[in-house]
């Protein structure tokens, strides 16, 4: 069996850092998980800098990328304008975001739930790329709590035409609810948090559900800007040395991923949350 993993930290991993990284760096960070292997890369967030200051400069991050062939490269647009820019700077891929809850909507993209669903039918409509549609807080809400299973399941149907992404954004899901939610939408895909240490459990869980489709982020960067307490994505690294060891191909070359997360501690200057990049791949590593 092979899966494909979208590694996020570029755009998820970084937009919660205290610092921005410039363009040209985090157009080098794409080039090294790339480089490693990376089937499928999210390099930058089109929104707008003055919310998401660590994301300013996607244009010139796309630019700067080198690109390489094996790896899809894609970008988050929340609204129409975002897809114009995504499209204009020669991505292949679209990730556009829609919330479960109207609460992490108005906050993420000042719109309500049916609001911004119908902007990403407006956009999906006019998409010629591939579109991926991450479904945010699809276990929880850091506003509302729980969400309805059944809230997700119809807003994913609602859109057959996208890869459907489920985001546990704040890190509150266990096995069996992201095994149900996988089997009861049929989603492709699965973008996991690490917040309360079930992130990788949740993984295996969605890859028994049939997921093959897994956004992690090196060194397990990440969080997200609106959501209160939410830490870092779970690390693609890790979940590169889970499923390779359970045999799962991933493409991926650990080593050159374990020595991206090593780069990036010495830029950040602080440990990450990653386990296999600290401990290496094998005893003795």
């Amino acid at each position: 069996m092979r899966v494909t993993i979208c590694d996020v930290g570029p755009r998820d991993g970084l937009q919660n850092e205290p610092e921005s990284l410039s363009p040209s760096v985090r157009a080098e960070f794409t080039n090294r998980l790339a480089t490693a292997g990376l089937p499928r890369v999210e390099a930058a967030s089109f929104v707008r800098a003055d919310t998401v200051p660590q994301m300013a400069g996607a244009e010139e991050v796309v630019a700067a990328i080198e690109r390489r062939d094996g790896t899809e490269y894609s970008g988050l647009a929340l609204n129409e304008k975002g897809y114009d820019r995504l499209a204009a700077a020669g991505l292949d891929r679209m990730n556009f975001t829609l919330a479960a809850t109207d609460s992490f909507s108005r906050r993420n993209a000042n719109q309500s739930v049916e609001e911004a669903a119908a902007t990403a039918a407006r956009v999906i409509e006019r998409a010629t790329l591939p579109v991926t549609l991450t479904i945010s807080v699809a276990f929880g809400c850091p506003f509302e709590g729980r969400v309805d299973p059944g809230v997700v399941v119809e807003l994913a149907a609602r859109f057959p035409s996208a890869e459907i992404v489920l985001a546990d954004t704040i890190g509150v899901a266990t096995p069996r609810q992201v095994r149900d939610l996988v089997e009861g939408t049929h989603a492709p895909g699965v973008h996991l948090h690490n917040t309360r240490n079930t992130g990788y459990a949740n993984a295996a869980a969605a890859l028994e559900a049939g997921a093959t489709v897994f956004d992690a982020s090196c060194g397990g960067l990440g969080g997200c800007p609106f959501a209160p307490r939410a830490t870092g994505n779970i690390a693609t690294e890790d979940l590169v040395y889970l499923f390779e060891g359970d045999g799962v191909e991933t493409g991926v070359d650990l080593d050159a991923l374990v020595a991206t997360s090593a780069w990036l501690e010495g830029l950040l200057g602080r440990r990450l949350e990653g386990q296999v990049y600290r401990a290496g791949a094998w005893a003795g590593d």
